[in-house]
C-alpha cells in the first residue's frame, strides 16, 4: 500500500481508468466473438451487421487509447478477410 499522498491519488486514478477502459475493451472482443461466429455459420445478412458493429467497437477503443491504433487496424483487417471469403 502506497504512503506517499499522491500514490494514493494515482492508484485511485489507475483503478478508475481500468475499470473505464474494460468496458470499451471488453465490448470489442465481443463484438469480434460474435461477427467470427456469424461469419463461420455462414449467415451473410447476419455476419454484415456483426462485422460493422465490431469495426465501430474496434474503432471506439483505439479512438479511446484502449488498445493501439495499429492493434484495432490488423484486427479490422483480419476479420474483413473473413467475411470477403465468406461472400466469394
Amino acid at each position: 500500500m502506497a504512503n506517499i499522498k499522491s500514490q494514493i491519488k494515482r492508484n485511485k486514478q489507475n483503478q478508475a481508468r481500468r475499470l473505464r477502459n474494460r468496458v470499451y475493451r471488453g465490448s470489442a472482443r465481443t463484438y469480434l466473438r460474435k461477427a467470427m461466429a456469424s461469419i463461420n455459420a455462414e449467415d451473410l445478412e447476419k455476419s454484415k451487421a456483426d462485422v460493422a458493429r465490431a469495426i465501430k467497437a474496434l474503432d471506439k477503443a483505439a479512438g479511446k487509447g484502449v488498445i493501439h491504433k495499429n492493434n484495432a487496424a490488423r484486427r479490422k483487417s483480419r476479420l474483413m478477410a473473413h467475411y470477403n471469403k465468406l461472400q466469394a
